[in-house]
């Protein structure tokens, strides 16, 4: 047993020497003759521990799978003589899908700090003619029986399989008129990683977005344009109020998304495990990924004046189509005691931007200035819902008064005309009360002017003791400004402790969510697991999206506030994560976020989307 300890910690010792005392290189092997369809393997092999690996951009080809990482480590001890010899693997799975030759440049890992790069290598891919590689010849090179492939080209999607579209509500409004635009995504095909690239500009209209995204998804739907059936996702949803007449020209929106085009399959099974593999769906064997960028057109839509004749006096912009009331608390009331006035408006239309009418109070009345209350709820045809002003008043002093109505106008685009409505007029009774002047010399002004004194303007003289300063007498130096100056000075080092005791209670909390944020995502991935089961997919794509997300933000100590695509790449970076970690982890974020409008087997996306989950968090964690 000793011996056996013994040569286990000469080998520890001796590894990293023997490692070194090899030629560390990274080579690849690949087929270099191909055709179009084919799918074929390229692997780069280490003969040492490394990472950082960085892939060679593999133009003309399609990477339908990988890399896909392996590992070896082996001693062996001959006539007293030990060596010791590790292999790492990087796997490929790319797919000719057009002629021509094609050069592949240089792979590049990280070994020990220094940087090996493997020999860069050339590919010719010929036409598929039905001689060579999955043509009518169930055999190919080599003698082997080779599953079929039909002859593809560049892949392409046009713009009757997806594009993007903006609808109007009304293509002729009046000035102040609501109008409805929704853009929306039509498409024949997967879409996935959608992000808006360049919003249109509304000069000359006040914006209000209405989009209702349930908290992120985008809302989903179908409809059939020129005879064919599309999937449809709402993109953006918003209102329009013009500002002026004439021509309002509202900018195209543009889009970035991947296209998931469905390639050609095999009806014949091959036995080969390696194509068989890549028959999985999972893995991009029956779709290709198209970056797309889409716009939709410019649009212009036509902006009337309102009309002069017969317009109100009390006019003041509103449009749409209206109520007005008024409401008072009390009519009865005694002096200093408070009564509320309010003016409501409700009604669809410009509801945010509409100007209420002002009523007139007597100058004995002291007027806080209104709390204005809106409440407006966006739909399909507009933003609709209330606007009110509460006016708090206090009598001061005893009478009989008048608060006279007040006039709100509005103009109908329905039916093009004016509407004037008026609130009522209530009579107000004033008692004495306690406290106050009702007959002195105070005035209260309805705008809560200053207090005006009426009477005599003779100050009374001062009594009591002066309190005088000696000539000479300065604050620098006396002893109050010592002890001032001896205050700061406790003030800041107690400021500064304490500083350190929150950023000490900061850096602990972070080190708990670290250690918990395996446990967590094990619980949100157990909760995912019930919704898979139960088939549920809105709350099972929830509960992957958190723990994701929340595994990430725990791990990295991102606060959740600050999580996006971007930050998770720089902390993975920071941290050392090997690029293709980092990679398979936003790709499976965007696969969570996206899945759901991907066409296809709902069952088999969740399972798939799962399965991706537990192995990029399982990755992450033996890396982090």
């Amino acid at each position: 047993m000793k011996k056996i300890v013994r040569l286990l910690l000469i080998i520890g010792f001796l590894a990293p020497a023997m490692l070194w005392a090899q030629d560390v290189n990274l080579k690849v092997s690949s087929k270099k003759q191909v055709v179009v369809g084919e799918k074929f393997q390229v692997v780069f092999e280490l003969n040492a521990e490394g990472r950082n690996f960085k892939a060679p951009t593999f133009d003309g080809f399609n990477v339908v799978g990988g890399p896909f990482t392996s590992s070896s480590s082996s001693f062996q001890m001959v006539n007293g003589s030990m060596s010791h010899s590790v292999t790492n693997t990087y796997t490929f799975a790319l797919q000719a899908y057009k002629e021509g030759d094609f050069h592949i440049g240089s792979a590049s890992v990280t070994v020990d700090g220094n940087k090996v790069s493997s020999s860069p290598f050339d590919i010719k891919v010929l036409p598929d003619n039905g001689n060579a590689y999955g043509g009518n010849s169930q055999y190919a090179q080599g003698g082997q029986p080779q599953q079929q492939h039909q002859s593809s080209s560049d892949p392409q999607v046009s713009g009757k399989d997806l594009f993007l579209k903006v609808t109007p509500s009304k293509k002729s409004v009046y000035l102040g008129e609501q109008v409805v635009l929704t853009y929306k995504l039509y498409t024949k095909v997967g879409v996935s990683s959608l992000s808006v690239s360049k919003m249109p500009s509304y000069a000359g209209a006040w914006m209000k977005d209405i989009s209702d995204n349930n908290g992120g998804a985008l809302r989903q739907g179908s409809e059939t344009v020129n005879g064919i059936e599309y999937t449809t996702a709402e993109i953006q949803k918003v209102v329009l109020v013009p500002q002026r007449a004439g021509k309002l020209v509202i900018d195209p929106m543009s889009i970035e998304c991947i296209a998931q085009v469905p390639t050609a399959r095999s009806n014949r099974r091959s036995m080969d495990p390696f194509d068989i593999f890549f028959n999985d769906p999972f893995f991009g064997g029956g779709f290709t990924n198209v970056q797309k960028e889409l716009s939709c057109s410019s649009l212009g839509i036509d902006v009337q004046n309102l009309p002069d004749a017969n317009k109100p006096a009390s006019f003041a912009g509103a449009v749409g189509n209206y109520s007005f009331k008024s409401e008072i608390d009390k009519t009865e009331l005694k002096t200093n005691e408070a009564f509320t006035l309010t003016l409501t408006v409700s009604g669809s239309g410009n509801i945010e931007l509409l100007q209420l009418p002002e009523p007139v109070f007597p100058p004995d009345f002291e007027v806080y200035d209104p709390k204005v209350i809106v409440d407006a709820t966006p739909s399909a045809n507009g933003i609709s819902g209330t606007k009110r002003a509460e006016y708090l008043v206090i009598p001061r002093r005893v009478g009989d008064f008048t608060i006279a109505p007040v006039e709100f106008s509005f103009f109908n685009p329905t039916n093009a005309s004016y509407c004037t409505m008026s609130s009522e007029q209530y009579d107000i009774h004033v008692e004495k009360g306690e406290g106050g002047d009702p007959d002195g010399n105070t005035i209260y002004a309805s705008n809560q002017e200053d207090i005006k004194y009426l009477g005599s303007d003779i100050r009374h003289i001062m009594t009591g003791k002066a309190q005088l300063k000696g000539l000479n007498s300065f604050f620098f130096g006396s002893p109050a400004y010592f002890v001032i100056l001896l205050a700061l000075l406790i003030a800041f080092i107690v400021a500064l402790i304490v500083s350190k005791k929150r950023a000490a209670l900061r850096q602990d909390e972070a080190k708990t969510r670290n250690k918990k944020a395996t446990k967590v995502a094990r619980g949100r991935l157990k909760n995912a697991m019930k919704y898979l089961n139960a088939k549920d997919q809105d709350n099972f794509y929830v509960e992957m999206s958190q723990a994701l997300w929340g595994y990430i933000s725990d791990k990295l100590s991102i606060e959740r506030a600050k999580l996006s695509m971007d930050t998770v790449n720089e902390a993975m970076s920071a941290k050392n994560v090997p690029d293709d970690l980092t990679k398979q982890f936003v790709d499976t974020l965007n696969n969570c976020e996206f899945a759901r409008f991907a066409p296809g087997d709902a069952s088999k996306k969740m399972d798939d989307l799962y399965q991706q989950g537990i192995d990029v968090i399982s990755k992450a964690e033996r890396v982090l």
